[in-house]
């Protein structure tokens, strides 16, 4: 989903992919938008996600204010929580959210299905697109 984005945002200018573990407050503070995507683990974000909010929350406070943001989440069930968080961290960030959150629903409710490599369909595939291309376009265009 991030990969797809990515690669449609590129279309519209600079684009920097980076996973949670990579990215720190640098490199918060030197975006001019962000798109923040995550699994839902047990109706929440990933650990790892968590650890860069933990990480990046305080040493960017009050250095963002304003800047647009997005969100993608890919959950076995509904992902509303998890864009709850998200939400709630760019909210305490004053971030300006500038797309609806998207979700892409895999089904997984299984043992099996859930610890299975997913697979996400192409119409999925292309809303991401999509929402990738918008965001860069807006920042490009300088809408937000």
């Amino acid at each position: 989903m991030a990969q797809a984005a990515a690669t449609a945002a590129r279309e519209e200018g600079v684009v920097k992919l980076m996973t949670a573990e990579q990215a720190g407050p640098d490199d918060l503070l030197a975006a001019a938008g962000y798109l923040f995507c995550t699994p839902e683990n047990l109706a929440a974000i990933a650990g790892v996600m968590k650890d860069f909010f933990d990480r990046c929350y305080y040493p960017v406070l009050g250095r963002i204010e304003g800047r647009p943001y997005a969100q993608m989440v890919c959950a076995g069930s509904d992902g509303e929580n998890a864009v709850r968080q998200i939400a709630r961290i760019a909210q305490g960030w004053r971030l300006k959210e500038v797309q609806k959150p998207l979700i892409v629903c895999t089904h997984a409710q299984t043992p099996e299905q859930i610890l299975a490599e997913k697979t996400i369909p192409d119409e999925d595939l292309a809303r991401c697109r999509e929402l990738g291309m918008a965001l860069a376009a807006g920042l490009s265009m300088g809408a937000f």
